[in-house]
């Protein structure tokens, strides 16, 4: 059975209709399915029938361990979304609920393959010279986690030093306990900067720049 009705598939090739570069989705599971991988899986094979510039790809999280590690997937469901280079974009947990629009909008992002930042944003988020990973907690209910996610997402396009994940909450609770998720979104920034809330840009460039301040220390 479809998981994308008639409806939902018609917005999503308006949406995806004009894409102007190939991506590739790139789904990690394995053979006894975790939970939510099959419809995951599912789902991003629907996405990728409706788009000529799209390709999915279905890897084995156990056996094709080599190409997990190369595209640093530590956990699963995964996808990995990719354009003409990986631009160190990641959801983890089915994008289901709102964040169905995270997976849309970064297929748009990779595709295009230029950041939508302000130009403050886009200067500071190029002259990043050290690594810098951003997760961003989120459920499918939080209207508020899209916004949260894609911003991340577009950081992540402007500097190759930059990763942006959204991890499922309710998906990875061991994750949500060791980064102390009580709400969402929450943006995790190297492990051990938080943000509360869908934050604008210049306060996750603030975040950013005082985790990078003090770990430069």
């Amino acid at each position: 059975m479809a998981l994308l009705n008639d409806e939902i598939k018609n917005e999503i090739r308006e949406a995806l209709g004009d894409l102007p570069n190939p991506v590739r989705l790139v789904m990690f599971t394995q053979e006894f399915e975790c939970q939510f991988c099959k419809e995951t899986r599912q789902l991003a094979t629907e996405v990728g029938e409706l788009s000529d510039q799209i390709t999915v790809e279905v890897q084995n999280f156990v056996t094709d361990k080599d190409k997990a590690e190369e595209l640093a997937v530590d956990k699963i469901p995964a996808i990995a979304v990719l354009g003409e280079k990986d631009y160190g974009i990641r959801l983890y947990g089915i994008p289901s609920g709102y964040e169905f629009s995270s997976l849309i909008e970064s297929i748009r992002l990779v595709s295009a393959g230029v950041p939508d930042l302000t130009e403050d944003g886009l200067e500071f988020a190029q002259a990043i010279q050290d690594p810098v990973h951003i997760q961003v907690f989120v459920t499918p209910t939080c209207p508020y986690c899209p916004r949260a996610v894609i911003l991340g997402f577009n950081l992540a396009m402007a500097n190759d030093l930059v990763t942006a994940d959204m991890v499922e909450a309710t998906e990875f609770p061991h994750l949500a306990q060791k980064y102390q998720v009580m709400g969402v979104p929450r943006s995790v920034i190297n492990e051990a900067f938080h943000i509360e809330g869908a934050a604008p840009e210049p306060m996750v460039l603030d975040k950013i720049r005082e985790a990078l301040a003090i770990e430069g220390e």
